[in-house]
């Protein structure tokens, strides 16, 4: 399976590894596969970056006090009825009457009834607390999503051959295209990088120059990327070249642009 020709089968897989939910034989195939093809890493990557970035959404909380005393209510009934239970067979095995087996069962049983009702009131409380603290949880994670960038569009340019070098995602609601250098590709100090749209009619279209960082923002609009199959970036005088020119220098890596539909 040549997955670098399937881009949202290859998104969706990368997702599920990342994550974990691709398991078995499918996990061990995909592995294979970014062993032999570099855009397959470079997926895995994005999917693991993005994953990792909600998990540190949430907050350390330390437990609710009402959480410890449940459990030590629980672990208390639980040695009342091994008591009920050692105490009853203790009664059996002494030389005693019928009366005195009687109230050792009652009292055992007394015991592990009241201290399994305590369990059950403090979990309630417990269950309470923890109800509204999941409210206020759940409303801050809400606002915390609100503001965390949400890739949309996911691209993985690589050379001529297949080697991935560039990493692009975009986020329409920040309005910002992010670019993540994965190979050891350096312009000279006399050159620039520059980013191109490649429309499915009309000539190449200049999406900025690229600086000399590892990780590069650029400005743009959903509409500069929408419905635009493929990115270039090509090599360029420094400051890069007027976007009606289209490139002058040499295209040096392509790929893909894929609407993430998960």
């Amino acid at each position: 399976m040549n997955l670098t020709q399937n881009p949202e089968l290859l998104q969706r897989l990368a997702a599920s590894y990342a994550l974990g939910t691709l398991r078995g034989g499918a996990r061990r195939r995909f592995e294979t596969l970014a062993r032999e093809h570099a855009a397959v890493r470079a997926a895995a990557l994005v999917w693991h970056t993005h994953w990792a970035g909600l998990a540190e959404l949430q907050p350390g909380h330390v437990p609710d006090p009402a959480v410890w005393q449940r459990i030590h209510n629980l672990v208390q009934a639980e040695k009342a009825q091994s008591a009920m239970r050692a105490a009853a067979t203790a009664a059996d095995a002494a030389p005693a009457s019928g009366w005195r087996k009687l109230w050792v069962w009652r009292g055992a049983t007394a015991v592990g009834a009241l201290a399994t009702l305590v369990a059950v009131v403090v979990g309630m409380q417990a269950h309470n607390n923890l109800q509204h603290r999941a409210a206020a949880q759940i409303a801050s994670l809400q606002q915390q999503l609100q503001s965390t960038p949400q890739i949309q569009y996911v691209a993985v340019l690589a050379d001529e051959k297949a080697d991935a070098s560039m990493l692009v995602t975009f986020d329409p609601r920040s309005q910002k295209l992010v670019l993540q250098r994965v190979g050891g590709f350096q312009e000279g100090e006399d050159k620039s990088l520059q980013l191109w749209a490649l429309p499915p009619g009309g000539g190449p279209r200049s999406l900025g120059v690229l600086g000399h960082d590892k990780l590069l923002t650029l400005t743009a609009g959903e509409q500069d990327v929408k419905q635009v199959p493929a990115l270039a970036i090509s090599l360029e005088p420094k400051g890069g070249v007027p976007s009606e020119t289209g490139p002058t220098g040499p295209v040096l890596f392509k790929g893909a642009l894929i609407q993430r539909v998960l």
